[in-house]
């Protein structure tokens, strides 16, 4: 059966996410896990696409299609964890199969809890698919294992303390993820080097052909769109190999060129910020003095 082609859903409620799909309803209203099997059966009526107020963490092992995600698809064929904060696009391909589980928490379920603001310091939720969670063998073990916790803590009567429970399994997943995206890193630092040059390049060739003048300064969604990452994965992952995030690469490359410039034209300070991207030379003559403890002049007074 086709699917129905349609703008993006948004589903405000968990149960109404678990109607759609045709689950049985949640065990409560702001949290549920959702067994993937029991999906594929029920998606060729759903919108294309869907925009959910709630977060999603799932561990999808494909058996058969494609998932997709935004305005892609990916491969999951040897399993992948995937982060989706409330209001991003995320989509499920009609002849996909897979098992794994979803787990479900609306904003509302930790807003009283420290999760509520420490959550939005985890980058992965604003990873893009093809930069998902690819777990070893051991490490989907213990991921399933919190699962299994939560899901047993949904399935238990409700009392004071199933809240504090869940939330605790939650962050337990959380930090076990985290934990895991730092090794994924380690273990793709060959490739992570090899995007490491290609930013270097790009920052060198944007430099070189003054972009700045047309363009402005380059920015970190500028980089990451040019090597088809999320902006929060390239900082991320610039700072496993460098320490530096992306934003820090940006400046050292700027007061690099700005040396250049300094030591071997007569540009003066206010033509070398507007060439390199700057709208105002004040914010250069700053920028440049916080990162080498001289203003623009100095250092060309120094050098000369």
């Amino acid at each position: 059966m086709k699917r129905v082609a349609a703008a993006p859903y948004k589903i405000d409620t968990i149960s109404d996410l678990h109607r759609m799909l045709g689950v049985p309803g949640p065990l409560h209203p702001l949290v549920s896990l959702i067994d993937n099997t029991k999906i594929a059966a029920s998606v060729d009526h759903l919108p294309e696409t869907f925009l959910l107020s709630f977060y999603k963490i799932s561990f999808k092992k494909l058996l058969k299609g494609r998932i997709g995600y935004g305005q892609g698809y990916y491969d999951f064929d040897e399993g992948g964890l995937v982060f989706t904060a409330p209001h991003q696009i995320i989509a499920i391909d009609a002849e996909a199969e897979f098992y794994g589980a979803t787990l479900l928490i609306h904003p509302d379920f930790i807003r009283h809890y420290p999760l509520a603001k420490n959550i939005k310091q985890y980058g992965f939720f604003t990873y893009e698919t093809n930069e998902a969670l690819h777990l070893s063998e051991k490490e989907r073990t213990t991921i399933l294992e919190v699962l299994a916790h939560i899901d047993r803590e949904l399935n238990n009567p409700i009392d004071d303390f199933s809240q504090d429970v869940i939330i605790s399994y939650i962050e337990v997943l959380l930090n076990y993820s985290n934990r895991f995206y730092k090794r994924q890193f380690i273990t793709r630092k060959a490739i992570n080097h090899d995007l490491l040059s290609k930013m270097e390049q790009l920052l060198h060739d944007y430099f070189e052909t003054e972009n700045g003048l047309n363009k402005g300064l380059p920015t970190v969604e500028y980089l990451a769109d040019q090597l088809h990452l999320s902006p929060r994965y390239l900082s991320d992952m610039l700072r496993s190999l460098t320490g530096q995030n992306a934003q820090q690469h940006i400046h050292e490359k700027l007061i690099e060129k700005a040396k250049e410039k300094l030591s071997i034209t007569s540009l003066s300070v206010s033509e070398i910020a507007y060439v390199l991207g700057f709208e105002h030379p004040q914010s250069f003559s700053k920028l440049f003095k916080s990162k080498t403890s001289q203003s623009p002049l100095e250092f060309r007074h120094s050098f000369n």
